[in-house]
């Protein structure tokens, strides 16, 4: 029943910006720690940035600090990743990614137990 869907990928230039957008169901959305993962062809996925169930606690790979943030609005059951500033190396299929954990800060807690089914985000001139 834990339904994580995303929305709002697509072409950007570099320098752009994209809103990404993932809507939650199944779950009680308010209580996880949530995160956003990408994996761009022929790599690993990674873990782009991360949220506690209210909205700190944030963490972000150092490749995009001071460029992405994470947000969510647990009213509407939703969690954001604002991308600004894109470079062609961000391309990649992005991943909504519910953990098992409040805060996502213990090994365990961090851990990813549902996906979403990804959204392209490609940088290109």
């Amino acid at each position: 029943q834990v339904q994580l869907v995303e929305s709002g990928g697509g072409l950007v230039q570099p320098g752009g910006s994209l809103r990404l957008s993932c809507t939650a169901s199944g779950f009680t959305f308010s209580t996880y720690a949530m995160s956003w993962y990408r994996q761009a062809p022929g790599k690993q996925r990674e873990l782009v940035a991360r949220i506690r169930n209210g909205g700190g606690n944030t963490i972000y790979a150092d490749s995009v600090k001071g460029r992405f943030t994470i947000s969510r609005d647990n009213a509407k059951n939703t969690l954001y990743l604002q991308m600004n500033s894109l470079k062609p190396e961000d391309t990649a299929v992005y991943y909504c990614a519910k953990l098992r954990g409040s805060i996502g800060y213990t090994e365990d807690g961090s851990k990813v137990d549902y996906w979403g089914q990804g959204t392209q985000v490609t940088v290109s001139s």
